[in-house]
């Protein structure tokens, strides 16, 4: 799959999640508002999407700005987000990200990479989706299925996602940077799955070589 294939590959995808389950974290951008994208992006890491959306809705019911989360113990907030996976960590991280906002950033979450990624526990592929779904600015953000499936394309050839993120800054137009982890992540978690894929089902099934791919459906 190359860069002349990516205006169908796009055209495809964008029809095709139409028909299936949006991510919570998509959701939550709808509302604008970059704090909710952030915390529920923490929140969602190796958790399941349902425990996300779950999760993060009785912490926002508790408190949903910086200062307001700032001022929760650390007890109610876990309690508030069990039994998302390492909810004790993630509950740390919060708290003491809500009070690095408050007291350094105004309240207000930071729209440039390079100053979310001095926040306690903030990684590249959360600070991407922050820009771009919280504030529609250019990123890509890079979790594991925008790194499975673009391999499985044979669009990139790389080992882990920070060399995916870079590759694809490179070769794909930046009209798709802001969209493809919201429809790679809906078609990885419904179609593309990372064991056993529906390639049977699969709309690209023409144009994907379906790299280090085994047993399929």
């Amino acid at each position: 799959m190359t860069v002349k294939d990516m205006p169908l590959v796009i055209k495809i995808l964008r029809s095709e999640v139409k028909r299936l389950k949006t991510p919570y974290v998509t959701e939550v951008s709808e509302a604008k508002d970059p704090f909710r994208v952030l915390v529920s992006c923490i929140i969602s890491l190796r958790t399941k999407d349902e425990t996300t959306r779950a999760a993060s809705e009785r912490l926002f019911a508790l408190a949903d700005t910086p200062d307001a989360v700032s001022r929760l113990d650390e007890k109610t907030i876990e309690r508030a987000i069990f039994p998302a996976g390492f909810y004790r960590t993630k509950a740390r991280t919060i708290k003491e990200i809500s009070r690095e906002l408050t007291s350094k950033y105004h309240s207000r979450v930071p729209d440039e990479i390079d100053e979310l990624l001095k926040l306690k526990g903030v990684g590249r592929k959360t600070a991407n989706l922050v820009v771009t779904m919280g504030f529609g600015k250019p990123g890509i953000c890079v979790d594991t299925h925008v790194h499975r499936i673009t391999n499985r394309w044979g669009f990139v050839s790389t080992k882990n996602p920070e060399e995916t993120e870079s590759v694809l800054r490179e070769n794909l137009p930046k009209r798709y940077w802001i969209e493809i982890n919201d429809l790679l992540v809906t078609y990885g978690q419904n179609v593309c799955a990372p064991v056993s894929p529906f390639c049977s089902r699969c709309r690209l099934n023409g144009l994907c070589p379906r790299k280090g791919v085994g047993k399929s459906r």
